[in-house]
C-alpha cells in the first residue's frame, strides 16, 4: 500500500471516529454532565499521547510560548469543546455531525481576517453555500428558545470557535511541532473546564454508568481525541490540503448514520438539503487553490 493511500485511509479515519463522537456523548451524557465527561476525555487523551511527545524530544519552550499554546487550548479544548458538548447534550447527534462539517468554510475565513491568506472566489463561494446550509439545518424560524434550537445555536457557535482555534494553532505551527501544540493546547483546556466539572460533579449517576458508559468514555478519549488527532496529523502531511480536506465529508455519513439507526434521530427535508448544501462547500473549499500566506508561503496543514 502507497504512503498516500495509507494517508486517505488516514484522513478518513479520523473523520470517521469524529462523526461517531457525538452519538457516543448523547449517550454518555446521560449519566454524565458535559464538562465531567470533557474533563475525562482530555486528561486519558494527554496520557496517551504524551509517550508519542516524549518520542518526540518533549516539549522545551519558554514561558511566553507556553503561555500562547496554553490560552489557545484554553478557547479551543475548554470553550469550544464544552459549547459543542452542551449543543449536542441539548440538540442531536445527526445535528452535531453536521453543523460542525461547516468548521472549514469558516477556516477560510478566519485565514483571511487573522493570517492574510487569500479569499479565493470559489472558496467565498463555498463560505456562503455553507453557510445557507447551516442555517436550514438549524431552522432559525423555529426561534423559540426551546432546548433544541439552543443546542443548534451553541453547536454553530462551537463550529465557529474551532475554526478560530485552528487558525491559530496554523499560527502557531509555523514555528513549533505539531504534535506538541496539539498536546500543550489540551493542556490548555483543563483549567477551563475542571472547575466546571466539580461544579457538575454532584450530577453524575453512578448507577447508570454501565460497561457501554464506560466503552463509550474511552471511545471519545483514545478514538475521538488521541487517535482521530494522530491519524488527521498524518494524512496532511501526506497529502495536499485540499485532498486531505476532502477526507473529512466521512464525518458528517457517519454521525448521521449512527445518530439515526442508534439513537433514532429524526431526519428532515431542512436537515438533509441543509446537509447537502454543507457538503457542497466543503467540496468547493477543498477543490479550491490553497491559500497563501503573506511572503508567497503555503500553509502548513
Amino acid at each position: 500500500m502507497s504512503t498516500r493511500t495509507t494517508a486517505v485511509l488516514a484522513g478518513l479515519g479520523a473523520s470517521a471516529f469524529w462523526g461517531g463522537l457525538y452519538p457516543a456523548i448523547k449517550v454518555i451524557m446521560e449519566v454524565m454532565p458535559p464538562f465531567v465527561l470533557l474533563t475525562v476525555r482530555l486528561s486519558l487523551a494527554l496520557l496517551v499521547l504524551w509517550p508519542f511527545v516524549w518520542w518526540r524530544g518533549g516539549i522545551h519552550w519558554d514561558r511566553r510560548t507556553w503561555f500562547e499554546v496554553l490560552a489557545v487550548g484554553a478557547m479551543g479544548f475548554g470553550l469550544t469543546l464544552g459549547i459543542q458538548f452542551i449543543g449536542t447534550h441539548l440538540s442531536t447527534a445527526s445535528n452535531g455531525a453536521l453543523v460542525t462539517t461547516a468548521t472549514p468554510a469558516f477556516v477560510v475565513l478566519f485565514g483571511a481576517l487573522l493570517l492574510h491568506e487569500r479569499l479565493s472566489r470559489a472558496q467565498a463561494v463555498a463560505l456562503i453555500v455553507a453557510t445557507v446550509g447551516v442555517l436550514l439545518v438549524i431552522d432559525p424560524r423555529q426561534a423559540r428558545l426551546d432546548a433544541m434550537f439552543l443546542g443548534n445555536l451553541a453547536l454553530l457557535l462551537g463550529a465557529l470557535g474551532w475554526a478560530l482555534y485552528s487558525v491559530l494553532v496554523r499560527a502557531l505551527t509555523r514555528r513549533l511541532d505539531t504534535l506538541q501544540v496539539s498536546w500543550g493546547a489540551m493542556l490548555g483546556g483543563l483549567p477551563v473546564v475542571l472547575p466546571l466539572a466539580v461544579w457538575q460533579s454532584g450530577q453524575v449517576r453512578w448507577e447508570g454508568i454501565s460497561w457501554g458508559t464506560v466503552a463509550g468514555i474511552f471511545y471519545v478519549a483514545l478514538g475521538a481525541t488521541a487517535a482521530a488527532m494522530f491519524l488527521w496529523n498524518y494524512a496532511f502531511a501526506h497529502l495536499e490540503s485540499g485532498t486531505a480536506a476532502l477526507t473529512f465529508f466521512a464525518q458528517p455519513v457517519v454521525g448521521v448514520l449512527v445518530g439515526v439507526f442508534w439513537l433514532g434521530d429524526a431526519v428532515t427535508w431542512p436537515f438533509v438539503l441543509g446537509g447537502t448544501l454543507i457538503g457542497v462547500g466543503m467540496y468547493l473549499a477543498a477543490v479550491a487553490p490553497q491559500p497563501v500566506l503573506q511572503g508567497g508561503e503555503h500553509a502548513r496543514a
